[in-house]
């Protein structure tokens, strides 16, 4: 998905969120994604935990 990006593509992305949201705001914009992605993989490995936590005792007998 993202293999074809390249240095020129990434820098015109980072070109543009500067116009955007300005100098001032993208340290705290990047921190907020950063937050947001280590509380979503946080979450989809706690599902995934139970999910096979859930086969787990399906598989044993009682």
């Amino acid at each position: 998905m993202f293999g074809k990006i390249g240095i020129w593509e990434i820098l015109l992305i980072l070109i543009v969120a500067l116009i955007i949201f300005g100098p001032a705001k993208l340290p705290e914009l990047g921190k907020s994604i950063g937050n947001g992605l280590r509380e979503f993989k946080k979450a989809t490995r706690e599902l995934k935990d139970t999910i096979s936590l859930d086969d787990n005792d399906i598989d044993k007998p009682s």
